[in-house]
């Protein structure tokens, strides 16, 4: 059993963290609203949000859905915080709450519509959230998890080779923090043993046409300020070359002859009826 779930509480913490949610929703909410539109959820939805951060996707969320209640749910109580502060209008129909995704305070069957982003490639043990999440979800209520792979960034042109880079980054964070930055590509499977209907799987592509170049620039580059310390340290490769590595992805995105995606993964499915 790992001892420690939450290994990346530094990162999180940091306060790039703030950057990075807010360029990531920025660039992923215009094509994850649309596969949200066609879920045809209830009106008056009951919504968790399972690692909310910042609060920047479940706010959009409660916009989207003028009459759902909407309940983030983050571990971090800075960051609790700093939602409750940041999105203070739309309350009390959005709540935010300190709360542990492994062992969430809620009784079965509680919720219309789960969510979970950017969240299950940063624990150990994913598979445990994902029996939480599913706990919690209604029958016939809808999950929608948003699992990020970092097989699935890619960038032309840059002045190194940024494949080996990306491979020996996520060796590190296997080994030195048990968890998988692979999640993506296995959520599918983890939900349909679990009995999950209705599966779909679906790519959010960040890329330099569909996204702004400075928005998705922005994305490299608070993760560079926040995780290429970190990188040089489970790799052993120089400092210079974990900073330069996300850098370049983001000098390509800035460069007007260039292009970068990130494919962003997005399982999603229905629990069955009793």
């Amino acid at each position: 059993m790992t001892t420690d779930l939450n290994p990346q509480k530094q990162h999180m913490s940091d306060e790039s963290m703030v950057r990075t949610l807010a360029a990531q929703t920025e660039a992923v909410w215009p094509q994850e609203r649309q596969l949200i539109s066609s879920y045809r959820l209830p009106e008056a939805a009951e919504v968790l949000d399972v690692g909310s951060g910042t609060g920047e996707f479940t706010a959009r969320l409660a916009e989207f859905l003028p009459q759902a209640s909407l309940l983030g749910v983050e571990i971090l109580p800075q960051l609790v915080a700093h939602a409750r502060q940041q999105h203070a209008r739309l309350a009390p129909r959005l709540e935010f709450k300190t709360g542990d995704a492994f062992a969430l305070d809620f009784p079965d069957a509680g919720f219309d519509f789960v969510t979970c982003r950017h969240m299950l490639q940063s624990v150990p043990e994913p598979q445990r959230v994902i029996a939480e999440l599913i706990r919690v979800t209604r029958p016939g209520g809808r999950l929608h998890l948003l699992v990020e792979d970092y097989g699935m960034i890619h960038a032309y042109p840059t002045r190194h080779e940024l494949d080996g880079f990306w491979q020996r980054a996520m060796a590190g964070f296997v080994t030195a923090m048990q968890v998988d930055p692979r999640i993506g590509r296995r959520t599918w499977t983890e939900l349909q043993v679990r009995g999950i209907r209705e599966l779909a799987v679906h790519y959010i592509t960040v890329d330099s046409l569909r996204v702004p170049r400075h928005t998705m620039a922005r994305i490299f580059e608070s993760w560079r300020d926040g995780y290429a310390k970190t990188v040089a340290q489970v790799t052993g490769m120089p400092a210079d070359e974990a900073y330069a590595g996300f850098t370049e992805v983001a000098d390509c995105i800035r460069n007007p002859q260039g292009y970068a995606v990130w494919q962003v993964p997005v399982v999603t499915g229905l629990k069955p009826e009793m």
